[in-house]
């Protein structure tokens, strides 16, 4: 619990500060998709994450590796932020920093961030009728999606969004007859 609240007391300002920037030069956008970018190869690549992680590695090691992997796809303003992160010993805290960003940039369209887990690939059609269902229940002007695969659900979907969760999983339906039955003896 420590270790997350030191970590997101660190990542707000980093990414309020890299918000402020981003409009300010109405570039919110194009940061958007370096951080969604960046966030991306972080999570494929265990050893970018390792080498940005590790203290071990020298800030000189770490801003090479990031000169020859992402300089030439993100935007000068992006680039300088990782660069400046590094110089204060905050690279550690990349992931944290862009998942705040891209909460930031959700509350500024009014955007629902809605994790959906299935056990198999949803289609184009089901994700859309999704969407709609969660723009209506959380009032919101545009919903993400983040969608997860899980076999274990058997079918159907969890739709959470920020506190609430809908469980319309079939595991979750054997779950809650069980429970029925279960009092009802």
């Amino acid at each position: 619990m420590r270790s997350t609240l030191l970590s997101s007391e660190i990542a707000e300002p980093y990414a309020q500060a890299l918000m402020s920037l981003a409009r300010d030069n109405d570039l919110v956008d194009r940061i958007s998709e370096d951080v969604t970018s960046l966030l991306s190869l972080m999570s494929e690549s265990d050893d970018l994450r390792a080498c940005l992680i590790n203290p071990i590695f020298k800030a000189e090691d770490k801003k090479a590796v990031l000169n020859q992997v992402v300089r030439e796809q993100l935007h000068p303003f992006t680039y300088n932020f990782l660069m400046i992160l590094i110089d204060r010993g905050r690279i550690i805290f990349l992931e944290p920093i862009c998942k705040q960003f891209q909460e930031l940039v959700r509350q500024l369209k009014q955007t629902v961030l809605a994790e959906v887990t299935s056990a198999i690939p949803l289609s184009d059609e089901q994700q859309e009728s999704i969407r709609q269902k969660v723009k209506g229940m959380a009032q919101a002007q545009q919903v993400e999606l983040d969608t997860k695969i899980d076999p274990d659900l058997l079918g159907g979907v969890i739709i959470k969004v920020g506190s609430k969760i809908i469980d319309a999983s079939l595991r979750g339906q054997l779950r809650r007859i069980g429970t029925r039955l279960t009092s009802a003896v």
